[in-house]
């Protein structure tokens, strides 16, 4: 199984064992997946017990179509056999380590599931929300014991995509985020700890750049096609292996200040240069070259690292140059 590993390989007896999923849509299914996979007991509800039955044939499809695909063996395909679909909230919990919702994006809906999986769900259980942009503290105003609350948000697909933000509210205990960071980590997952702001992270610096590639189109600087190739083809080409900060310093801050006061000019307050960047120019930290950036660098780390820069984005390119171009039907975006 590329990529996968099972929990049982890891002397981590705080993770959680027992995960029930409630909500068994496209999220839901690919979260049982990951589970599965990695040797956990894994049960999922959804709103009936018709809808949680037709969720474990989408599984079973799904995983078959990963190993007809080459993702995964046949024996591993075959563990979509070993989730059970609950006939309700209470039955799904009852026995949970871990309780993830993974309903729609309404927070009325939330509530509702939340104080069904509260009442019904063990005293020690973590309670914690797929929930991708709503305040964890308001949710967890739904459950009595908002200290093992969390927000525990992956990305589509969730059986592939690494990252999952794991979101703290006020008074979640730091033992409960513990816990859910070695569980996914040991299910080979990489899992960063972020405060509860509008957004978290990821979907509040991916609407940024949606929203400014939007802005483009409307005034008639490239088209869909076009921005979609830019972003493919520069910066996007970087981002599997360097963060912003990480490529920032690798670029000097000095010229990143530079283009960012180029901008703020152009563009207006919404690219106002942080003071956080001033300020580590008025430091001398410059990035590589001067040894420190946002990040602190030893004598011979800024060779070793934009060597090992080049050597990743030559092996990507090799990658790309051997897959076809990814096309949809009709091929046009919309102008």
């Amino acid at each position: 199984m590329s990529g996968r590993q099972s929990v049982h390989e890891h002397d981590l007896e705080a993770v959680p064992r027992r995960i029930a999923i409630v909500g068994a849509g496209r999220m839901g299914v690919g979260i049982a997946e990951t589970l599965v996979l990695a040797g956990l007991e894994v049960v999922v509800t959804d709103v009936t017990p018709q809808l949680g039955q037709a969720a474990l044939e989408r599984l079973a499809a799904r995983m078959h179509s990963h190993a007809d695909a080459g993702l995964i063996d046949r024996d591993a395909a075959a563990l979509a056999a070993t989730v059970r679909a609950a006939d309700g909230i209470p039955s799904a919990v009852e026995s949970a380590d871990l309780v993830i919702e993974a309903v729609t994006e309404d927070i009325e809906v939330k509530e509702r599931v939340l104080r069904a999986c509260e009442a019904a769900a063990p005293a020690g259980a973590i309670m914690a929300s797929n929930t991708s942009s709503l305040s964890i503290d308001a949710l967890a105003r739904f459950v009595e014991r908002p200290a093992r609350f969390i927000g525990m948000h992956w990305f589509n697909p969730p059986e592939w995509t690494p990252g999952v933000e794991v979101v703290l509210g006020e008074h979640t205990d730091p033992a409960v985020a513990e816990r859910v960071v070695g569980l996914l980590r040991a299910v080979g997952k990489r899992p960063s700890v972020v405060s509860g702001g509008v957004g978290f992270i990821a979907n509040r610096l991916q609407m940024a750049l949606f929203c400014e590639a939007a802005r483009c189109v409307e005034e008639g600087l490239a088209t869909p096609r076009a921005i979609d190739e830019v972003v493919r083809s520069s910066f996007g080409f970087r981002l599997p292996f360097f963060g912003p900060f990480q490529i920032a310093d690798m670029a000097g801050l000095d010229i990143y200040e530079a283009v960012a006061e180029q901008h703020e000019q152009g563009l207006g307050e919404r690219f106002r240069v942080p003071e956080a960047l001033r300020a580590l120019i008025r430091q001398g930290r410059c990035g590589t070259s001067a040894g420190a950036g946002f990040y602190d660098y030893e004598a011979d780390a800024a060779d070793r690292v934009l060597v090992e820069r080049d050597r990743r984005y030559a092996a990507l390119s090799e990658l790309l140059a051997r897959l076809p171009p990814v096309e949809f039907d009709g091929g046009q975006a919309v102008p």
